[in-house]
């Protein structure tokens, strides 16, 4: 603990340890080394704040008394806020947002201040989360001080993107560690590793761990959360490969269902409507048919209830649940029988990555286009999201394959009870 270091970011995947390690025993033994020094710790809420505040205070308190020689303040001592008895070192830690005014830091720590992949993919919350830093973490930062950001390469906007990217200002001299699920580079491995290998065996994420969570999730989080190397969102969710053609439906398919996505305005300026057929066959979805246009509400409902008897099997028909959707939900739902309100979750692209990994998997069928020829249309429309100029059949698409998530995972919570 040289000091030379003042700017260090370490990038890490989720649930390795890396707030343990650091976040959680580093600033104690800092304090008990430097007892004159403050800390400021940030986080992304104030109850993880809080639980990174108390365990370095326990451990100032179980060993800085037989190791530095050390102690607590008997008089301020909370879990978020503690001093050392000499009443000049100590430690806060807040949320994002917290109160730090009228407190300084020789050593400031942001551990992940991202949450989720919905603040992830926020641009307003990686706004407010810049203007945090810029206009009120930063400025707490003594002369001389250090800085540590521990992050989950949720994003390629994320707070360690900007502060590397000289568009946003003066880069500091920062060193960064950035630790992969699975070594890549043997060559610039900080641990050494040869490639294949992976970052916590002993922890039970070892290769085949890694195979299979890659599996699960998908590539476009695998690279991001696990590999530490985001992949810009505007394009290339949905890659054009990854969907399977079907030239003949296969017997046996069950589950058969409507997704609908209801806007309209009038029939020129308006997005489209879309109303999709779907079913599945074990692991496997069918796209099997699609109407599409710009349409009034009267041609809406007309679309659907002309859907509705060419395909009498879906016994469900998805409709969100909001604007124009309730309205046709209102109308239809004593006439059409089967008519489910979708409330929607996160925004358009949180909904949309929640059903990449399937379609990675190789088990999302669409009609050839000797079938169908408008499905064309439907793989530019995937390919181009979220930047495309239409998401409506990407809304379609997530809502039917977000509750085939749901309804297989509620199949497999049976068979295991």
């Amino acid at each position: 603990m040289s000091g030379q270091t003042k700017r260090l970011m370490i990038f890490m995947p989720p649930r390795h340890g890396k707030s343990m390690t650091v976040t959680e025993t580093f600033p104690s033994f800092f304090l008990c080394k430097n007892p004159e020094k403050r800390v400021i710790e940030i986080s992304y809420s104030g109850s993880l704040a809080q639980q990174f505040g108390k365990r370095n205070r326990d451990k100032v308190e179980e060993y800085g008394p037989v190791l530095f020689n050390q102690y607590l303040s008997p008089v301020h001592h909370t879990k978020t806020n503690w001093d050392l008895q000499n009443g000049t070192g100590g430690m806060i830690s807040v949320g994002i947002g917290g109160s730090i005014t009228g407190y300084g830091a020789d050593l400031l720590i942001v551990d992940d201040p991202i949450k989720n992949r919905a603040e992830a993919e926020s641009q307003t919350y990686r706004e407010m989360l810049w203007s945090e830093y810029q206009s009120t973490v930063s400025t707490r930062l003594h002369a001389g001080g250090a800085v540590i950001i521990i992050l989950t390469r949720w994003h390629e906007d994320d707070l360690a993107a900007r502060l590397l990217n000289p568009e946003y200002g003066k880069v500091e001299d920062w060193k960064i560690i950035s630790l992969p699920a699975i070594c890549e580079d043997a060559e610039g491995d900080p641990l050494g590793r040869e490639v294949g290998a992976a970052l916590w065996p002993a922890g039970g994420y070892d290769e085949l761990w890694a195979a299979q969570q890659k599996e699960t999730v998908g590539t476009y989080a695998w690279s991001s959360l696990y590999m530490q190397t985001p992949t810009p969102s505007s394009g290339g969710m949905f890659k054009r490969e990854w969907w399977k053609r079907w030239a003949a439906l296969p017997s046996g398919l069950y589950d058969y269902l409507q997704s609908w996505d209801c806007t309209f305005k009038d029939k020129d300026s308006s997005d489209y409507v879309v109303g999709q057929v779907w079913a599945r066959k074990g692991a496997d979805r069918y796209l099997i048919d699609q109407v599409r246009g710009r349409m009034t509400f009267t041609e809406t409902l007309n679309a659907m209830r002309d859907l509705s008897a060419k395909w009498p099997q879906t016994t469900r028909k998805l409709v969100e649940d909001k604007a124009n959707g309730t309205a046709v939900i209102d109308v239809l739902r004593r006439e059409i029988p089967g008519i489910v309100p979708v409330e929607p979750f996160g925004g358009k692209v949180v909904r949309a990555h929640a059903t990449t990994a399937v379609a990675e998997a190789g088990n999302v069928y669409i009609p050839a286009a000797s079938v169908a020829p408008w499905v064309g249309d439907f793989v530019e429309e995937m390919a181009s999201f979220p930047s495309g100029a239409h998401d409506d059949q990407v809304d379609c698409y997530s809502q039917a394959n977000a509750y085939y998530n749901e309804s297989t995972a509620f199949d497999l919570t049976s068979l295991i009870s």
